[in-house]
């Protein structure tokens, strides 16, 4: 026999078992004895009230031997006969593709302009310390997809999308904590992610699929309104049965190679503003009514209201995290914000963002993309021609004076006091503005000189989607193309990506087996 139960633990029990069982007799009347086994299946902090708790959603046995059996790990076989599906991105979105391509028989044909994950570092290593932007490699393009390396939080609200779980599971099938399983807002962390993004490629090419990386796609081969062929730098030339499109919110090339074939894409709605970044233990007070202390995990936050009928929220919260330079080409100046496994730095960062939500260029498809490349260079041309970025106390953005003096910093690369008031468009300036004194009410202390704002957040998500077929998920126009994920404007992280090509996937089965 076995039951559910939902118990409230303080931080130091959260993985006392023998506290659990205590607490599960006292609610059921049952003796501890009677109590075989105890399954954690959920957890979340609930930090309401005068101080918090942690909520354990438990699977609870009675004399049994019985046991919560956990998910068998998913099972690869070797390709044998199978058609080709070329995948252009081998990020979450796909990854998650071929490995599903694989599951359904279907051998997958990985392309990216990157590297693999760990030659990846160097770049990453030159942007940091030199200065250097490789627009092939970075933050942004290479093995992994951006997610890689900005902290690996996997929650989303898409969960309609598809299996959740499954997901999660593949994830911790190769390498990953156990534990995304059951917490309410999992992540892994950047420093953990490059060794599962390695496995999951390592499944890929042994069960018969294959990853290509440095191939830069620059042409499509399209016959009789049908994707015939995929050409790659150097003239190498990819056939397969279908093609899968998922390069990621910052592939511009792709957008141009797209309308340049008389690809249909069409404007879509994005978010633009700014990093802030809070000392830690301040979040941890404001958010937990007292100091973090041992049993804690560094606080988060999300924040959102409406300005004149325009979104202004956080986004991508990196509580112990770090800001990293995520421009893709020379010449930019584009940050983001990361956290590793432990979340100990001692600052907090989330983007603070505001919707975009008319295409700023009118009936230019590429409205979105210019205005963003163009405030992104506008940046980088204020500054010393490095990829040290501007910021400003958050006091003094309100005030609208240059910071005499800023805080510490976790972004390497350096930061310079500016009039980021003056910098950014002055819709956007004027939003942020009136939304931080409302979500100073909602997270008293959250205005402070001790916050600093840095420049500039402006890659949330893609400002274009290539549209397709809501039953088919095939592009409208082009027979046997499927957008997908970010870059195609339907999913905004690591989990909605991944179920977006686990999604796709099956509906290249259906094209090639049902049509």
């Amino acid at each position: 026999m076995a039951e559910f139960i939902n118990i409230r633990v303080t931080p130091r029990y959260k993985d006392d078992v023998a506290y659990w069982k205590k607490a599960i007799s006292q609610s059921t009347q049952r003796s501890i004895e009677e109590i075989t086994d105890v399954v954690l299946v959920k957890r979340s902090i609930d930090a309401r009230g005068k101080s918090p708790k942690y909520q354990l959603r438990v699977q609870v046995f009675y004399e049994s031997k019985e046991k919560s059996q956990a998910a068998d790990a998913i099972t690869y076989k070797k390709l044998g006969e199978a058609k080709q599906v070329i995948i252009i991105g081998a990020g979450p979105c796909g990854y998650f593709a071929a490995l599903q391509c694989i599951e359904l028989g279907l051998r997958p044909i990985v392309l990216d302009r990157g590297k693999d994950v760990r030659a990846r570092r160097r770049d990453l290593r030159d942007i940091q310390q030199r200065d250097i932007v490789n627009p092939d490699s970075n933050y942004c393009f290479g093995e992994g997809g951006a997610g890689t390396y900005s902290d690996g939080k996997l929650y989303t609200r898409s969960v309609k999308r598809g299996n959740v779980k499954k997901v999660l599971r593949v994830l911790v099938d190769h390498g990953a904590k156990a534990d995304i399983l059951i917490d309410a807002h999992p992540h892994i962390g950047s420093n953990k992610l490059p060794q599962i993004v390695a496995n999951i490629r390592e499944t890929i090419e042994s069960a018969g699929g294959s990853i290509h990386f440095n191939t830069q796609v620059i042409d499509f081969e399209i016959e009789g309104g049908k994707i015939k062929k995929v050409v790659a730098q150097d003239d190498k030339v990819y056939e397969g049965d279908a093609v899968v499109l998922c390069t990621g919110h910052s592939a511009r090339d792709i957008y141009k190679l797209c309308h340049k074939k008389g690809i249909g894409m069409e404007f879509k709605p994005f978010a633009m503003g700014m990093r802030l970044e809070h000392p830690q233990p301040l979040i941890d007070k404001i958010q937990y009514n007292q100091p973090k202390g041992d049993y804690l995990p560094a606080a988060s936050y999300s924040l959102s209201c409406q300005v004149d009928n325009h979104g202004v929220f956080s986004f991508c919260m990196c509580p112990g995290g770090l800001i990293v330079p995520a421009a893709t080409s020379p010449g930019e100046i584009v940050v983001n914000g990361m956290s590793l496994s432990k979340r100990d730095s001692a600052f907090a960062n989330a983007a603070m963002v505001v919707t975009i939500d008319d295409n700023p260029g009118g009936d230019d498809v590429f409205g979105g993309v210019q205005y963003q490349q163009g405030l992104e260079q506008k940046i980088f041309n204020h500054g010393d021609g490095s990829q040290a970025a501007p910021a400003q106390r958050v006091t003094d953005f309100l005030k609208g004076r240059v910071s005499a003096t800023l805080p510490e910093t976790s972004y390497i690369p350096g930061i310079y006091a500016a009039p980021m008031h003056e910098l950014l468009p002055q819709d956007i300036v004027t939003k942020i503005k009136q939304a931080l004194k409302v979500f100073d009410k909602r997270m008293r202390g959250y205005i402070t000189s001790e916050a600093q704002f840095v420049g500039l957040e402006s890659r949330t998500s893609a400002p274009i989607r290539i549209p397709r077929d809501k039953e088919s998920l095939m592009h409208e126009d082009v027979e046997g193309l499927f957008p997908a994920g970010e870059g195609a404007g339907y999913a905004g992280g690591i989990l909605s990506a991944a179920l977006d090509g686990e999604r796709i996937a099956v509906a290249v089965k259906d094209y090639l087996f049902c049509s």
